[in-house]
């Protein structure tokens, strides 16, 4: 969930490139996540305050959880979050969490996530990479457009297929 509420702000931020990484050195017990986009960014004033949750830049409510949930998370599992911005030209999020913590979230259903996030905003570019230690794979949607040639990510077949291809892939990483 962390990851969706971060690309939605990365999408109402005007992004149309998203990258999603999802970093895990089992040797190093961390477990890291950055979110990137080429959003427009976060000015100095609201960014010293953005993992406040009565900090938000919403005019429908007075509160804004993404980044401060995510940070209690990285807290929680023995570990923080940075957040850097600016202005015109985008955010980065890196949060990074003790791997084995007993509070670390598991990543739930990640393949769907990265699914649901590139049939829903068709027009945005999104790229995944997952690695553990040495081992890493890379989903991009650019990538997969130009071989489906027109075929739209939201076709059912193709959704499912993605899911599992992802699922697969990122299984595959966790294999000694």
């Amino acid at each position: 969930m962390h990851i969706l509420d971060i690309v939605q702000n990365s999408i109402s931020g005007g992004a149309s490139f998203i990258e999603i990484r999802i970093n895990v050195q089992t040797d190093k017990n961390v477990f890291e996540i950055t979110i990137v986009d080429n959003g427009c960014g976060i000015d100095e004033e609201m960014l010293s305050h953005v993992t406040d949750p009565y900090t938000t830049t919403r005019t429908t409510r007075k509160v804004g959880l993404g980044l401060p949930l995510l940070k209690h998370t990285a807290e929680q599992a023995n570990g923080y979050i940075k957040v850097y911005s600016e202005k015109d030209y985008g955010t980065k999020v890196y949060a990074v969490l003790q791997n084995d913590h007993i509070d670390r979230p598991d990543l739930g259903d990640i393949a769907g996530t990265i699914v649901l996030l590139a049939t829903a905003n068709p027009k945005i570019e999104i790229k995944y990479i997952h690695r553990v230690n040495d081992k890493q794979y890379i989903f991009e949607t650019r990538e997969i457009k130009e071989v489906l040639e027109g075929i739209p990510l939201n076709e059912p077949k193709i959704r499912n297929y993605l899911k599992e291809m992802i699922s697969e892939n990122i299984n595959e990483l966790y294999v000694m």
